[in-house]
């Protein structure tokens, strides 16, 4: 497909051009949990979200609503889980933002091990959560 100035940029592209961008750890840091999103949920959609004059936008992936986002930030590449209070995380992945009611998010170092297991778990159950709630 050939894009045109009158045409939005698809998602992914986006996504890739982001972890090329950043040129250091945190490109395959955020492209391997993007393929373990894809491994526990190969149906799931990604879009490209909140971009304005003082930020290009941020990854998110979502599956019947939204699953996580994908920031990077000099020390961290972040997800952030949408309705991670509401998920059971007993490998601990969840690190940052845990006062929240609702969101909880994984931070990762440039040295950190992920346990991906645990993470394609949460990955599921946040795609059950979702189903879940759309069919109340």
């Amino acid at each position: 497909m050939i894009l045109t100035a009158d045409m939005p940029t698809p998602a992914s592209q986006m996504i890739d051009q982001r972890i090329r961008e950043l040129g250091d750890w945190r490109g395959p840091v955020l492209q391997r949990m993007r393929e373990l999103i894809y491994e526990a949920d190969p149906e799931v959609v990604e879009e490209w979200k909140w971009a304005k004059a003082s930020s290009s936008g941020t990854p998110v992936w979502s599956h019947d609503g939204g699953i996580c986002t994908g920031e990077s930030y000099k020390q961290v590449v972040k997800l952030t889980f949408f309705q991670g209070a509401s998920l059971q995380d007993p490998a601990r992945l969840f690190n940052s933002s845990l006062e929240g009611k609702v969101r909880r998010a994984i931070d990762i170092r440039e040295d950190d091990a992920i346990d991906e297991a645990a993470f394609k778990a949460l990955i599921r159950a946040a795609v059950a959560f979702n189903a879940a709630k759309r069919k109340k």
